[in-house]
């Protein structure tokens, strides 16, 4: 009995384990079946004609749209929508010459500092013409320290720039200018550059060579007034002088040949550009000496014998070159 009993158990355990199997087939069946079906139901629907789809196709689907054609002739220059400014004032022109102190490039202002003493708030825009020799130059080309001599009128209560000329500044290690001071127990001697806001203190030792004509002179000749070029090694403290040349001492008269830079004959200057040696002269004009006509005007060409006073030249006289 017990035998037959062990039999009936492993028959029965085979029949479980076959009835097991066919239930994992049919599940398995089924999960196949739902999988097949959701693949078929992602596929859009079309119809396809050829195994391979064409490269002109794939392009096509993948591209961007092209931006649209811009017309070049209906694009508008933003400048062009600003207002035109004004025009300038027929008001008489006055002639300022000075030193830039500052630069105000937002307010396009400038602030001279004049010669003979005075600061003056000069306005420009881009009605303001700037003149580099015998160039065109513009605003980028100011700086703190160029000399300048400056058509200014009056617009709106301002005082506004007209025509700004650039002078050529000086070397580096060179200065010319007039004599305030020597004192010989000091070896200290105070010049008066055009081109610097402040006097310019020098110190002549053994080794300092002063020039006359061409010959060697003495210091003594360094009287207040007397015109001077002066070449110098600046130094940390001082500025020790190498040469000293005298140009001219009060009373010398010097003739001038050249063309007329700029000229207000409200306070009787005319500033002239030699053709010897290209620097810029200021010429004060008497009328009690000097007469002028309509045919003194900026860009003649004139020839003037002027006196030195230790100050500045006075013209003696006047020609105006014809071409």
């Amino acid at each position: 009995m017990a035998s037959n009993s062990g039999c009936d158990i492993s028959a029965r355990g085979e029949k479980m384990g076959q009835f097991l199997k066919g239930i994992l087939a049919g599940a398995l069946l089924a999960i196949l079946s739902v999988g097949c079906s959701a693949y078929g139901q992602s596929v859009p629907s079309q119809s396809v004609t050829s195994g391979s789809m064409t490269s002109s196709a794939v392009t096509t689907s993948t591209s961007k749209p092209a931006p649209p054609a811009v017309d070049e002739d209906s694009l508008v220059d933003p400048a062009s929508l600003l207002p035109d400014l004004p025009a300038l004032p027929h008001a008489k022109a006055s002639l300022i010459g000075g030193t830039i102190q500052k630069i105000d490039r937002v307010q396009d202002e400038l602030t001279v500092h004049i010669f003979g003493g005075g600061k003056m708030k000069i306005f420009y825009d881009p009605r303001s013409q700037i003149l580099h020799g015998s160039g065109l130059a513009s605003p980028p080309d100011l700086h703190p320290g160029d000399r300048v001599y400056v058509d200014t009128i009056l617009d709106g209560g301002v005082v506004f720039a007209r025509t700004i000329r650039l002078a050529t500044t000086a070397a580096a290690g060179k200065s010319q200018g007039v004599v305030v001071s020597y004192r010989p127990d000091k070896s200290e001697l105070v010049i008066r550059d055009p081109l610097s806001p402040a006097p310019i203190k020098l110190t002549l030792d053994s080794r300092t060579e002063i020039v006359q004509n061409g010959r060697a002179a003495s210091a003594s000749v360094l009287v207040p007034g007397t015109l001077v070029d002066v070449e110098f090694a600046p130094n940390k403290d001082a500025r020790d002088a190498e040469q000293v040349s005298i140009l001219a001492v009060p009373g010398t008269d010097f003739t001038f040949s050249g063309e007329v830079t700029s000229l207000d004959l409200h306070i009787g200057l005319l500033v002239l550009t030699s053709v010897t040696d290209h620097k810029t002269y200021e010429i004060y004009l008497d009328p009690s000496t000097v007469s002028v006509d309509e045919n003194l005007r900026p860009g003649a060409d004139v020839t003037t014998v002027a006196n030195f006073d230790g100050t500045r030249y006075t013209a003696k006289n006047l020609t105006i070159n014809s071409h």
